[in-house]
């Protein structure tokens, strides 16, 4: 079996199908862990997100979790995870997605401080790319931020976490995402769209040039206050041209921000910051990435934090809830 066809075959699994090994990240939900397919040495590990059922139930989850189901089984492209399979048992729901080794963006960020002007270009370009393909098919992402963006074994970027997008078939009006990065339109609560992932995009350069982002406060109230009031300082780490295309992304007004206007995705990608840029070979990989990770092995985990193992008992939801997952 290769990845390929476990994807296409929509392989069923139970969690005794897999050795579980250590934890690579957790969230309100669950947690991420490494794991490998017993009895098969031929292919690599896997990340398996688990989501407990009873915290989805608590916190009106559900929907998102169906939908970032939908969306990943949809969709195939080089800088977005990919979904192996789904499955679940009587307290957890389980999601099997290829392993990036790299890490997160925001680890190597951390590392770096900040990011040389053409470090961030590089890793701008394939975002955009992404980008472009998701709103093709009318899908909004939602949650850009360096946690979120993995780096491969190649050094290129893999957009993680879907729970948050959204198939836009019009203006919809969830408060979501992380509050560095949201747009105004959604602080207001006034309808957002596909034009909340621009606004991000720009707050994403910003921080991989400045090493922090724009919009800072030590509560959520006042970063909304800031983003509101529009007032951003660059420091001289900026250059002319980036600086003008974070300046037309971080628009208030969505239908004046780039990437959404007549022109489009078409105003972004022929910015004069990208002057030079061959997108066909962004999308084919041809351009080498600014850093390549160091891997011993193929479940080299060095690049994701440590976590104690949790020996918690989950209880699963009443029958009745156990329903809403027949789904998976």
């Amino acid at each position: 079996m290769n990845l390929n066809k476990m994807r296409a075959n929509r392989a069923r699994f139970s969690l005794n199908d897999f050795e579980i090994q250590s934890t690579l990240g957790t969230g309100t939900f669950g947690r991420v862990r490494l794991v490998k397919l017993k009895g098969n040495n031929n292919l690599p590990p896997f990340a398996l997100k688990i989501l407990k059922k009873t915290v989805v139930i608590k916190l009106k989850q559900l929907e998102h979790i169906k939908s970032e189901k939908a969306i990943l089984e949809q969709i195939k492209h080089p800088f977005i995870i990919t979904l192996l399979a789904t499955f679940q048992d009587t307290a957890f729901i389980y999601m099997l997605l290829e392993y990036i080794c790299g890490g997160e963006l925001f680890s190597r960020l951390r590392r770096e401080g900040r990011f040389a002007n053409d470090v961030a270009l590089f890793y701008t370009s394939e975002i955009v790319l992404a980008f472009e393909y998701l709103h093709k098919l009318n899908i909004a992402y939602r949650d850009l931020k360096p946690e979120n963006i993995l780096i491969d074994r190649q050094g290129h970027v893999k957009i993680t976490d879907f729970g948050f997008a959204k198939v836009m078939t019009e203006k919809t009006y969830t408060l979501c995402g992380t509050p560095e990065y949201l747009a105004p339109e959604i602080i207001q609560s006034i309808g957002h769209d596909k034009a909340v992932d621009w606004w991000a995009l720009g707050i994403l350069i910003y921080e991989m040039i400045a090493g922090f982002p724009p919009f800072y406060d030590e509560n959520p109230i006042g970063i909304y206050q800031k983003i509101l009031s529009g007032r951003i300082e660059f420091s001289k780490v900026f250059g002319r041209r980036v600086k003008d295309l974070i300046k037309k992304l971080l628009q208030a007004n969505p239908t004046k921000r780039y990437g959404c206007g007549e022109k489009g995705i078409d105003a972004v990608k022929r910015h004069k910051w990208f002057r030079g840029v061959d997108w066909g070979m962004i999308l084919r990989k041809e351009i080498p990435p600014p850093w390549t990770p160091e891997i011993s092995a193929q479940d080299d985990t060095h690049f994701f934090d440590s976590y104690p193992d949790s020996t918690a008992m989950t209880q699963p939801p009443p029958p009745d809830l156990n329903a809403l997952f027949r789904d998976f």
